[in-house]
């Protein structure tokens, strides 16, 4: 899983490590932001593979269209039928409503949709493009909503206006959901590999502590950082002062996390995109 904040290069990054890891089995890489650029970088138009890109290489991405479907597969029709009763609303409508307004509900489907994509071993590695660190935070906060949710949820729904199996089958659904979540974060802290991409600048290497100690609040460990747009050759006065900004910052993350794994990626003159450039940057993720 590579995760960080916007722009910092994880879909690049996912790119290069899954095109690396095609070559030795069959390899999934799975965007799961709301903007997907990963047919972008592997220079996929119209859904059609480049030559030269690994047969047992899939590549996917979900947008919000993927995540109603799921909603709709798991809980949509049992929870309208029960709403529909007394909210007169279309059920696309709803499905609309449910999947934009409930917090870490997009990221809890996407967790799960991965999840079950583990558990059917259809792939030797997933390689998993995240949205930005803000969303994948966000995710994180559900099982404990859910679970507050349970706590009110028979004072709430016992004043609805509802015949007693209508009441019944809301407060089983949420059970389920709760279920469901709770196997998600163990499946994160379990199976998943983090790996935060970040660029040596202030905001980012600031944000870094803060992102940390969120992902051990609930027992999530990183295993390695990804430093990009390193600048490495300093043949010019502008390369010069960017390398002499950076010094500190890269400094200070090799200090305060010594004991992961670290790999500095240089600053390109060109954008990395294309099997030939993402197979250059293979070899400096993987030596």
């Amino acid at each position: 899983m590579f995760t960080g904040k916007g722009g910092v290069g994880k879909t690049t990054c996912s790119a290069a490590a899954a095109l690396h890891y095609a070559s030795a089995g069959k390899t999934l890489v799975i965007s799961t932001d709301a903007t997907p650029s990963l047919s972008h970088i592997f220079e996929i138009s119209d859904k059609q593979k480049p030559a030269g890109l690994p047969p047992n290489l899939t590549i996917k991405e979900i947008g919000e269209q993927e995540i109603r479907q799921m909603w709709d597969a798991r809980f949509g029709r049992e929870v309208y039928e029960v709403f529909s009763a007394f909210v007169d609303i279309e059920y696309k409508e709803f499905v609309e409503f449910m999947t934009s307004i409930l917090p870490g509900l997009g990221e809890e489907f996407m967790v799960d949709h991965i999840r079950e994509l583990c558990l059917s071993g259809d792939y030797a590695n997933i390689v998993w493009d995240t949205a930005p660190l803000g969303q994948t935070l966000s995710l994180l906060e559900t099982p404990a909503l859910l679970a507050e949710h349970l706590r009110l949820a028979p004072r709430i729904y016992s004043r609805l206006k509802l015949g007693k199996q209508s009441k019944a089958p809301v407060l089983e659904i949420l059970k389920r959901w709760q279920k469901l979540s709770t196997a998600d974060m163990d499946f994160l802290r379990r199976d998943v590999d983090f790996t935060m991409v970040t660029i040596p600048e202030a905001l980012a290497v600031a944000q870094l502590e803060g992102t940390f100690r969120e992902l051990r609040r609930f027992g999530i460990s990183v295993k390695q950082i990804i430093i990009n747009n390193v600048v490495k050759i300093e043949d010019s006065p502008f390369l010069q002062t960017k390398a002499r900004q950076q010094r500190p910052y890269l400094k200070q993350i090799h200090e305060k996390y010594h004991d992961l794994k670290i790999t500095e990626l240089p600053l390109f003159p060109q954008e990395i995109k294309g099997l030939e450039k993402l197979k250059e940057l293979g070899k400096i993720l993987f030596p």
